[in-house]
Parts: C-alpha cells; structure tokens; sequence
C-alpha cells in the first residue's frame, strides 16, 4: 500500500468524488479524517468496512475557525498531517443563468466555498507540514476552466482561481518540500452532476474515449499526487477528463 503510515484530510467527504477520494486514500493505507458539513456516516463506514481507519469532523471550509480546529483535531487524533485533498465545493444543485442574472450573494458563496475555502484548509494544515518537512495537498480544479461552460461563469471562475492558487502556493510552500498539484475532472457521474444534467445523455462524441467519466477514473492521479512518486511535481494541473481538453 503506498500510504501506509500516512494521515489525509479530505474535504467534502460526505459524499461525490470527496467521498471516494477517501475511501480510495484508506484503502492504500492513509488514516483519514474525512470533513464536510453534512453527515459522513457512509463514508465512515465505507472505509471501516474495507479495513480502513478513519475519523470525520464536521466543518465549514469558510470558516477560519473551524480549518484551523480540523487541522488540530487531525492532528491530535492520528500525530501528523501527510495530505490534504481540497474537494468541498458548491456545485450540487447549481442552475444555470446568464452570467447577468447571477445573484451577487450566489457568486459571493461560490467564491468562498471553492476558493477561499481551499486557501483556508491549505493554510491550517501547513504548520504541521512545515514541522514534518514534507507534505502533499491536492486541490480539485475543473475542465470547464480550460474550456469554458455556459451559464456556469461564477463556477468556472472559481476552478480558474484554485490554478492560480495552486501555482502561487507552489513557489511558497516549495521550499519546505510540500507539494501542491491539482487535479481538473471532466465532467463525472456523481450525485452533484445528476442534479445539473441527464448524465444518460451527455454528450461524448467530443471525447476521445468515447465515454462518460466516472469517479474512480480519478483516484489513480489522487493517489499519485499523495504519494511519494510525485515528489518532484508541484504547480500542475492534470486533466482527468478522456481527452476532452487537451493542455
């Protein structure tokens, strides 16, 4: 198992790719405290019932506060931090509008959840990471920045900001030998994007693998980037998406 002895924290971990990004990051060996603000019984016990061992702790990505005590309650629970997967995010639920007919208060919550929300949970865990001289945050991006989505402008703004946030944190957090990579999914069958679209009616002639994207497409670059096989890869953005962009 690659992360055996490893402690991740996942955001957004109730349920859609968060929930399988923690299961997936157990399942190589990695304790995990799985956060979001809703209820994460089936995620616990997913990875109870596939050996794994995991904690959850409810908290708002927003919140200064509560980043800060996840990272202390993750701390206290399992002695270090090895990596961070940046998942939660506003995106279930979302309709479409005309960038003119967003309501201020819809864009402003979109920006602190996917953005500022990253930058925050980044934040609390870095002095642990410093302490360790090592660690590995991954922030989930999205293909819409590299190709757009039409009423969707406060979304695909919000992914763009977690790239630019990736490769600032980069050249900062580099030289205590902390990665930071992220990771821009195409778009996936999950809970969330069966509440945007017909997942049975997606569109793929314009990807080259002709198919759907699916969650456990994804926990392969997940798992790279935690491990210590990428440890000489930080700033990046991979596209997992088929081929749908190609960057």
């Amino acid at each position: 198992m690659r992360l055996q002895g490893k402690v991740a924290i996942v955001t957004g971990a109730a349920r859609g790719l968060g929930q399988t990004f923690a299961i997936a990051l157990a399942k190589e060996g990695a304790k995990v405290m799985a956060t979001d603000i809703i209820g994460l019984k089936k995620t616990l016990e997913e990875i109870g019932n596939s050996g794994g061992i995991a904690r959850d702790f409810k908290a708002d990505v927003t919140s200064e506060t509560e980043t800060l005590q996840l990272a202390e309650e993750t701390y206290n629970a399992f002695g270090r931090i090895d990596i961070l997967v940046n998942c939660a995010a506003i995106y279930y639920g979302l309709a479409r509008k005309s960038f003119t007919d967003i309501d201020p208060k819809e864009w402003d919550q979109v920006m602190a959840v996917n953005l500022k929300g990253v930058w925050l949970c980044a934040r609390a865990v870095f002095p642990y990471m410093k302490k360790q001289g090592k660690g590995k945050i991954i922030n989930l991006s999205s293909e819409t920045f590299f190709t757009g989505s039409h009423g969707f402008i406060h979304y695909v703004a919000s992914k763009g900001g977690v790239i630019g946030l990736t490769r600032a944190l980069a050249i900062e957090l580099g030289p205590y030998h902390i990665n930071i990579n992220s990771i821009a999914p195409g778009f996936t069958d999950t809970e969330a994007s069966r509440t945007i679209a017909n997942v049975t009616q997606y569109d793929v002639s314009r990807t080259p693998l002709k198919r759907l994207e699916l969650p456990g497409d994804l926990i392969g670059a997940i798992i790279f980037f935690a491990s210590d096989e990428s440890d000489f890869i930080t700033g990046q953005t991979l596209l997992v998406d088929g081929g749908r962009a190609m960057h």
